[in-house]
C-alpha cells in the first residue's frame, strides 16, 4: 500500500479514536436520568470510557490494521520504529495525519457537544493534564510516571501481540483490550493519554492550561514507547 494511502488510514483511525474515545468521556461519561420520579445515573463512567477507547482501536485494528498497520498514535509509530518494526522515512507523515485526525474528532465533537445548552469547555473536554487539572488532582511526577509507564506496557503489548511468533488473528483483541486496562489504571491520574494526537485535539480547543501542560504528554509517551521498543528488540526478539 502507498504511503498516501496509509496516512490516509491513520488520520480515520485516529479521528475515530478521539471521537469514540474522548467522545464517551464528553458525551456519556455522566448522564442523569429518571425511573419513575426517582434520579439515577445512566452514565458509563470511568469503566465505559476505558471500554470506549479500547473499542476503538480494536475495531479499527481489523478496519485499517492490513492498510497502514493501525498505530492511530505518534508514540505507538515512534516506539515501532525503536524496535524495529516501522521505517524511519515514514514516521514524519504517519504523526502529522495522527495529528490532523485528532484534531478533525475533536472538532466533530465540539459541534455535537456544544448543541447542548449545559456544555462548557470549561469542564475540561476530555482534556489531559497535571496538578489542578488531573481529575484526580495528582501531581506532575506522578502523572510524568504512570504516563511514560503505561505508555510502555502498551508497547510492549503491542510488539508481543504482533510478533510473528505469536498466534495469529487475536492481535487486535489483545492491544484493545491493553488500553482499556490502561484506561482503567490512569482516567484518575491524568485523564490517560499514552497518545499525543488524542492529547493534541481537545486541547486545542480547551485552550490556556491544557495547551501549556500539552508537552508533558507528548514527550512521556515517547519515552515509554521508545524505552519499550528497544527493550523488545534488544530482549525478546527471536535470533536472525
Amino acid at each position: 500500500m502507498n504511503l498516501g494511502k496509509r496516512c490516509i488510514a491513520e488520520c480515520f483511525g485516529t479521528f475515530w479514536l478521539v471521537f469514540g474515545g474522548c467522545g464517551s468521556a464528553v458525551l456519556a461519561a455522566v448522564f442523569a436520568g429518571k425511573v419513575d420520579t426517582t434520579p439515577i445515573s445512566l452514565g458509563i463512567g470511568f469503566v465505559g470510557v476505558a471500554f470506549a477507547f479500547g473499542l476503538t482501536v480494536l475495531t479499527m485494528a481489523y478496519t485499517i490494521g492490513h492498510i497502514s498497520g493501525c498505530h492511530l498514535n505518534p508514540a505507538v509509530t515512534l516506539g515501532l520504529t525503536a524496535g524495529g518494526r516501522f521505517k524511519a522515512a515514514d514516521v514524519g507523515p504517519y504523526i502529522v495525519s495522527q495529528v490532523i485526525g485528532g484534531v478533525l474528532g475533536a472538532a466533530v465533537l465540539y459541534v455535537i457537544a456544544s448543541g447542548n445548552a449545559n456544555f462548557k469547555l470549561s469542564d475540561g473536554f476530555a482534556s489531559n493534564g497535571f496538578g489542578e487539572l488531573s481529575p484526580g488532582k495528582y501531581s506532575l511526577v506522578a502523572c510524568f510516571v504512570a504516563e511514560v509507564v503505561l505508555t510502555f506496557f502498551f508497547l510492549f503489548i503491542i510488539h508481543g501481540a504482533t510478533d510473528k511468533r505469536a498466534p495469529a488473528g487475536f492481535a487486535p483483541i489483545a492491544i484493545g483490550l491493553g488500553l482499556t486496562l490502561i484506561h482503567l489504571i490512569g482516567i484518575p491520574v491524568t485523564n490517560l493519554s499514552v497518545n499525543p494526537a488524542r492529547s493534541t485535539g481537545p486541547a486545542l480547543f480547551v485552550g490556556g492550561d491544557a495547551i501549556m501542560q500539552l508537552w508533558l504528554f507528548w514527550v512521556a509517551p515517547i519515552l515509554g514507547a521508545i524505552a519499550a521498543g528497544l527493550f523488545y528488540k534488544t530482549v525478546f526478539e527471536s535470533d536472525k
